[in-house]
C-alpha cells in the first residue's frame, strides 16, 4: 500500500487550538518538513482571520516561500474570491471546501451546500487563468454534528455534478472522526469509480481511536493522498465533537515510505514535540510516544542519548 501524506499541521492542525504560531515558525516548519521529505503540506486558510485567528498570517506565511515551495503547499479556499486572493500571491495548489450537509456548510461557510456548488465554476475559472489546481473537499461525508449519519448517497451525488469535473482530486473527509474503516474503505472505493478522472484523498481524524485504521483503508481502496497533523493536533471549530486530526508520526510509522529512516522519523518526532509544546498543548501520537520508549533494541526507538537531550 502506497500513498502520499499531506501534513496539514498548519492549517487544520492550529484552527481548534487558538494559537497563533509567528510567521517565521511557520516558515521555519514548512521547509524542516520539505527537507525531511514530506513532499505535500497544507499551509493555511483563506479563512476570515476573526472567525479563526490562527489562520490571520497566511499570506505572510505564503510570501515567505519560493515558487518551489509553493509548488508543494496547499490553502483551504470556500470561495471565489478565495481562490482569487490566493492565486494573485502565488498560490498554485488550493482545496475548495464544502460540506456535503446544507447544516455544517451554513456553520462553516455561512450559504448552502448548493449555494457553493453554484459558485465553484467560477472559482474553477479563476483557478485555471492562473494555471492553478483546485481540489474538491467535501467535509462531513460520513456524518455531520447537526444531522446525524449523512447518505453516501448524497456524497456521489456531488461528485457526479457536472460543476465538479474540473476539480484535480477529490477530498473525503471524516470530519469528526466517527466513521470505521469498512465505511471508509466502502465510501474511498465509490469516490474512485464515481469520479475515475480525479485522484482521491483521505482526511480522517482519529476522534474515536481510529484514525490510522480508517487512513490504511482508504489507501487499501486507492486514496492516493491521505491527511495528518503533527501529534494529531486539530479539529474544526465550527463541528462540535470534532477533534485531532490523524497524527503524522502515526501515519508514517504505519505506513513507512521509502525516503523515511529512523533518523528521519526522529526528527519529525521532534518537531512534532516542538510545535505541541509551543501551542501548549498535548502530543495524541501514539508513534511519538513510542519513539520515546525505553525499548532501545528497536530500531525506530529514539535513542536514549538523543532522548535525554531533547
Amino acid at each position: 500500500m502506497t500513498a502520499v501524506l499531506r501534513d496539514v499541521t498548519l492549517r487544520d492542525g492550529l484552527q481548534l487550538t487558538g494559537g497563533v504560531l509567528p510567521t517565521e515558525t511557520k516558515v521555519q516548519l514548512i521547509r524542516d518538513l520539505l527537507e525531511l521529505g514530506v513532499s505535500e503540506l497544507e499551509i493555511g486558510s483563506m479563512a476570515r482571520p476573526d472567525l479563526v485567528p490562527p489562520m490571520a498570517n497566511t499570506m505572510d506565511v505564503v510570501a515567505e516561500l519560493s515558487p518551489e515551495e509553493l509548488a508543494r503547499c496547499w490553502i483551504w479556499t470556500a470561495t471565489p474570491r478565495n481562490v482569487e486572493k490566493a492565486v494573485a500571491a502565488g498560490v498554485t495548489r488550493m482545496q475548495y471546501c464544502l460540506s456535503v450537509t446544507d447544516s455544517h456548510n451554513r456553520a462553516n461557510i455561512g450559504r448552502t451546500t448548493e449555494e457553493s456548488l453554484a459558485a465553484l465554476p467560477r472559482a474553477l475559472d479563476i483557478a485555471a487563468e492562473a494555471g492553478a489546481q483546485l481540489q474538491l473537499t467535501l467535509a462531513t461525508s460520513f456524518t455531520c454534528p447537526f444531522e446525524g449519519r449523512v447518505d453516501p448517497a448524497r456524497v456521489l451525488g456531488i461528485l457526479q455534478d457536472p460543476r465538479v469535473e474540473r476539480c484535480t482530486d477529490s477530498v473525503i473527509c471524516d470530519t469528526l472522526g466517527q466513521a470505521d474503516p469498512t465505511e471508509v474503505a466502502h465510501l474511498i472505493a465509490q469516490t474512485a469509480r464515481a469520479r475515475p478522472d480525479h485522484g482521491v484523498v483521505f482526511h480522517g481524524h482519529d476522534t474515536w481511536g481510529l484514525g490510522v485504521a480508517n487512513t490504511l483503508a482508504a489507501i487499501g481502496a486507492g486514496a492516493r493522498m491521505v491527511d495528518g497533523a503533527l501529534g494529531g493536533l486539530g479539529g474544526c471549530p465550527f463541528a462540535p465533537g470534532a477533534s485531532g486530526n490523524t497524527s503524522s508520526e502515526d501515519i508514517l510509522f504505519a505506513t513507512k515510505p521509502e525516503w523515511l529512516t529512523p533518523e528521519v522519523f526522529a526528527r519529525i518526532v521532534e518537531l512534532g514535540e516542538q510545535v505541541t509544546s509551543e501551542l501548549g498543548q498535548r502530543s495524541t501520537s501514539k508513534a511519538a510516544q513510542g519513539a520515546r520508549s525505553r525499548a532501545q533494541a528497536f530500531d525506530w526507538v529514539i535513542p536514549a542519548a538523543e532522548s535525554e537531550q531533547s
